[in-house]
């Protein structure tokens, strides 16, 4: 009987993770009350056959076969789950196989505790499964939130899941429940979608590079001698040189809050990613945005020139927090080690 419970939930839960991989996280939170429903009208039809059938070897060997196949397809959505999470930049344990059970193979009565335990072994690999799963996402989230965080960033995430729940309160019993495996299913929905706004908060924050291909700095932030004067001066971003005429990206995701000329800059685009954090990139030949324009990491923005207090072509790349200047290294640094979270985004 118990394990009969342990298959519904299974079949039932299977679905819902394998649509929240594919991005469809609020179809699942809707359906979520209507397919618990659903298993507790199961769960009292087979409580209600339970001594009508004992004893009834014929009866049992069918069942058993049934959870084989549903437990078998289970098991494959679960190794399908961890791979779709590796895809992600997370890294889970290697699931045991479950070819060496075939879900056809005839079944004597001779073999019933024997498949029973393989059955019962599938399960304990899909209940691992979850909480690896659960485990390596709540790790990479943690990651992403702390490398941030040295920057100033501090990505909204979901504190937990919306659903709706109620019912009679009924006295509980000794029977095997379906709460183990709910709760676990559960702590892979929120796990896997707090990992999924800190995600998007590496996508969005300015911690990109502003050109592609972009190899080496002519000079960096700080002080440094003038290029013009010799002496001593404040250099407040990053030098990248490049042809005249090169695409100039956004470093993430924010709204354009300046085009055009400014003192020492020459041509100037001004990007504007949230309180308190700006980028600015100096020295332009050419604008591609026009101001209270939206961008997202990597839109064309501007072209390589040598406008303003330049010696040649270059890009000055420029973070700035509370409108003070701070070192760009820190973030494009960030931004490689996390690039590895974002998938096949390069």
């Amino acid at each position: 009987m118990a394990t009969n419970l342990l298959t519904l939930v299974a079949l039932f839960m299977a679905p819902d993770i394998a649509t929240l991989v594919g991005g469809q996280n609020d179809t699942v939170i809707s359906a979520y009350e209507d397919r618990i429903a659903q298993l507790r009208v199961e769960v009292d039809r087979l409580h209600s056959r339970q001594f009508a059938q004992a004893g009834d070897i014929n009866l049992q060997l069918q069942e058993l076969t049934q959870q084989q196949e549903l437990l078998l397809e289970q098991h494959q959505l679960v190794k399908q789950l961890a791979d779709k999470a590796a895809e992600l930049g997370i890294e889970t344990a290697a699931l045991p196989s479950g070819d060496a059970m075939p879900a056809s193979a005839p079944i004597d009565h001779t073999d019933l505790g024997e498949v029973a335990d393989s059955v019962s072994r599938m399960m304990s690999d899909s209940r691992l499964a979850l909480a690896t799963l659960a485990g390596s996402a709540t790790s990479a989230t943690q990651v992403i939130v702390d490398s941030l965080a040295d920057l100033g960033i501090r990505p909204r995430l979901p504190e937990g899941l919306e659903d709706g729940v109620g019912g009679p309160l009924l006295p509980a019993t000794a029977d095997v429940g379906t709460d183990g495996i709910v709760d676990e299913a559960n702590e892979v929905f929120l796990a896997l979608a707090r990992l999924k706004a800190a995600r998007s908060a590496i996508d969005v924050a300015p911690v990109h590079r502003p050109m592609g291909g972009l190899t080496r700095t002519s000079s960096g932030f700080g002080n440094r001698k003038d290029p013009f004067t010799g002496g001593r001066a404040f250099h407040s971003g990053l030098d990248f040189p490049a042809p005249k005429g090169t695409t100039v990206l956004s470093a993430g995701y924010g709204k354009v809050t300046f085009v055009g000329q400014r003192s020492g800059y020459g041509n100037l685009v001004e990007i504007s990613h949230g309180p308190n954090l700006t980028t600015r990139y100096g020295h332009l030949s050419a604008f591609l945005v026009k101001e209270g324009q939206i961008v997202n990491t990597g839109t064309p923005i501007a072209r390589v020139g040598s406008t303003g207090r330049s010696t040649g072509p270059h890009l000055h790349f420029e973070v700035r927090r509370k409108d003070m200047a701070v070192d760009p290294a820190k973030y494009l640094a960030v931004g490689k080690r996390l690039q590895q979270y974002l998938g096949a985004r390069t």
